[in-house]
This record gives C-alpha cells, sequence and structure tokens, in this order.
C-alpha cells in the first residue's frame, strides 16, 4: 500500500487464508441451513392450515337433519330464519357469478339436501319447504366459503409479493378472527353446523389478511420526483466516507407537507440523535415507518392515521445538510429499502382489491376492503 511516499506490505500467511476459507464455508452452509428450515416451517403451515381447514368442513348427513326436524320444528325453523338474517346481511359482498362457482366449493351438501327432502316428504310432508329452503342456504354458505377461501388467497399472495409473511400479518390482526357465528347454533345438540363453522374460519382469515393490507406502506410521504438519496450504501455528505443509507430522502421546500405511507397508529414524536425531529408510525407486523428532519409536528403520540394524512413537515433538523424528509420502512428493527413498498404496493394491492369488488348489488356509498 502506498501512503504518503512510503509503500508497505501486508502478508497474507496461508494460516490465515485457510482459517477466511473454513469461515466463510461454515457461514455458507449456515445460511443454506437456515433456508431450508424456513422452507420447511412454512409447508408445514401451509399443511397444517389446509388440514384445518378441511376438518372444519363436514356435510352434515340427512339422518341427523331429519332428526333435528323431527324433535322440535319450532326450534329448526327459528335456527333457518336466523341463518337467512345473517346470509342477507352478506350478500352484498358477493360477485354475480359467486354462485355459479358453487361446484368447486370445499363441501358439496346437494346429494344429503336431496335425500333429506326425499325423506321428508314420505314421513313429514310439513317441513319439506322448510327442507328447501335450509338446501338453498347450505348451497350459498358452501360458495360463500369458496369465495373467502379465495379472497384470502389472493391478498396472501399480494401480501407475500411484497416480501412479506402473510403469517405475520395474520398474527398481528388476530383480533378480527373472532367467532362470527358462534351465537348460531343449527344442530339437534345446539352445536353450530360445520360448515358455518368453517365459514366463520374463512371469513376471520380473510378479514385478518386484508386488514393487513391497508398497513403496507403504499403512499408517498413527499414528492417522488424530489428523491434526492436512495436505500444503500453511499458516500457520506459530512466527511465522504462509504456509510449504509437506511432509507429514502425527499428534497423540497422548508414547511411542505409529509404525507403518512399507510394506516397506523402515530408510536413516536420527539427527537432521536443524528434524525432531528421524528415522527414513527407502527403499522403492526412488526413494520414501522419512521419520518425524520421535520421543521414541525403534526401529529402526536397514539393517533390513529390514515395513509396520505399530513404528520409534518419537511425542514432541517438534526444531521442534515438542507431541508429534506428521511424516510424508513423498519420490519422487527432492521431497516429494508422502501421503494419496492411504495412503487410496487399500490399496484399489487389495488388489483388485489380490484379482482373481488363487490357487484353493482351492493349498497351505494358503500366502503368495501375487497
Amino acid at each position: 500500500m502506498r501512503s504518503e511516499g512510503q509503500i508497505r506490505f501486508i502478508t497474507v500467511t496461508t494460516r490465515m487464508q485457510i482459517a477466511a476459507a473454513i469461515i466463510t464455508v461454515a457461514a455458507a452452509l449456515a445460511l443454506v441451513v437456515s433456508l431450508v428450515g424456513v422452507a420447511i416451517s412454512q409447508y408445514q403451515a401451509s399443511v397444517e392450515r389446509s388440514d384445518l381447514l378441511e376438518r372444519e368442513a363436514q356435510v352434515a348427513t340427512a339422518e341427523n337433519r331429519f332428526d333435528a326436524y323431527s324433535e322440535d320444528l319450532a326450534a329448526t325453523v327459528a335456527d333457518l330464519e336466523a341463518r337467512q338474517r345473517m346470509l342477507d346481511g352478506i350478500v352484498d359482498m358477493l360477485p354475480a357469478d359467486v354462485v355459479a362457482d358453487a361446484e368447486d366449493t370445499v363441501s358439496d351438501s346437494q346429494g344429503e339436501s336431496a335425500k333429506l327432502i326425499s325423506m321428508m316428504r314420505g314421513v313429514f310432508p310439513e317441513a319439506v319447504g322448510l327442507a328447501q329452503v335450509e338446501a338453498r342456504q347450505l348451497a350459498a354458505v358452501e360458495a360463500l366459503t369458496l369465495y373467502a377461501d379465495r379472497r384470502a388467497a389472493r391478498t396472501e399472495q399480494a401480501i407475500r409479493s411484497l416480501g412479506i409473511d402473510p403469517r405475520v400479518v395474520m398474527s398481528a390482526n388476530e383480533a378480527a378472527m373472532g367467532g362470527p357465528f358462534e351465537g348460531l347454533a343449527s344442530e339437534a345438540d345446539g352445536s353450530l353446523d360445520p360448515r358455518f363453522r368453517r365459514l366463520g374460519v374463512s371469513l376471520a382469515r380473510m378479514a385478518a389478511l386484508e386488514n393487513g393490507l391497508d398497513a403496507i406502506p403504499q403512499v408517498m410521504p413527499a414528492d417522488i420526483r424530489s428523491i434526492s438519496s436512495g436505500f444503500g450504501y453511499r458516500s457520506d455528505p459530512f466527511n465522504g466516507s462509504a456509510t449504509m443509507h437506511s432509507g429514502l430522502d425527499f428534497s423540497g421546500p422548508m414547511g411542505a407537507p409529509i404525507h403518512a405511507a399507510a394506516e397506523g397508529r402515530v408510536s413516536f414524536v420527539g427527537q432521536r440523535s443524528g434524525y432531528g425531529n421524528v415522527v414513527e408510525i407502527s403499522h403492526g407486523s412488526g413494520m414501522i415507518t419512521r419520518y425524520a428532519h421535520m421543521s414541525r409536528f403534526a401529529t402526536r403520540i397514539g393517533t390513529q392515521v390514515a395513509a396520505g394524512d399530513v404528520i409534518g413537515a419537511i425542514g432541517s433538523t438534526g444531521r442534515s445538510t438542507g431541508p429534506h424528509l428521511h424516510f424508513e420502512v423498519r420490519i422487527n428493527g432492521r431497516a429494508v429499502n422502501p421503494r419496492p413498498f411504495l412503487e410496487t404496493a399500490p399496484d399489487v394491492l389495488e388489483e388485489a382489491r380490484a379482482e373481488f369488488a363487490p357487484h353493482s348489488n351492493a349498497t351505494p356509498g358503500s366502503r368495501t376492503n375487497g
């Protein structure tokens, strides 16, 4: 190495080379083992979820339903009426062609329903009409289940394409995984019909995933045309050394508005070393967005914000060479490149929502996440 007119030599011994090679090989093996472990874990989780959903979907036999009618016709009528109210309440969310796909659902009650109606005609003709109503309702439930499964799968695919593990999103939104039909008994012993339970699982899973969509950064916090520095290694603007830049810089005039990149809860408002005035928003799933160098705040801790809300103004506080916004996306504390989210997420998420948009019978002005 030549330095200030002097030449220095560094000797790399054979022992040092062997040690470096061993360390490199060990690190590579550890990485391979880790990746294989993750792949196996994801496969097992997928298989277990599939088995659970299939166990939940069981077709009640005609004999069991006949016993229910025979023992308490009034209770059966009440069950059917409760079912119908529930179905009426969610029918507007269905695409126009969902019933046409009913034959592809996870269970098919048509055969047992036809058998039950035949049995009723012979020994209990007063209940034939009710059995026919139940048959139509169960067909609708099975179609709804298929719809929810397909919609959840499409949402899961969209989330995974952005580099986010859908299981993390599901875990963060487990509050949405309730039992929407727990009070809807429809068996002779007061238990819930398995097909309604299966529908409840599918709808809850769909809701949890779709709630996660809104928490993914998808709105530019400032003008995209003003990005002055990208994510990754760069020359430090103060000392010229190579340094990691953990976000995007948006240059702009002092006081220009800064927008929340996604809905979430404001978890920090204050100063951080080097960042100056900072706002952080928690979006669940271990994800936060950080907005730095602000000249002023327009929010406070605990505020629930929507994507696009103004949360502050561009400034030059902290370690800054001029007015700009430093924007970061962090997942479980690790900084990731925000650009794929901001540039790809809007199209990916819009496509996921548009595929299952409600048909024209939906109530005007109603809001949908699908």
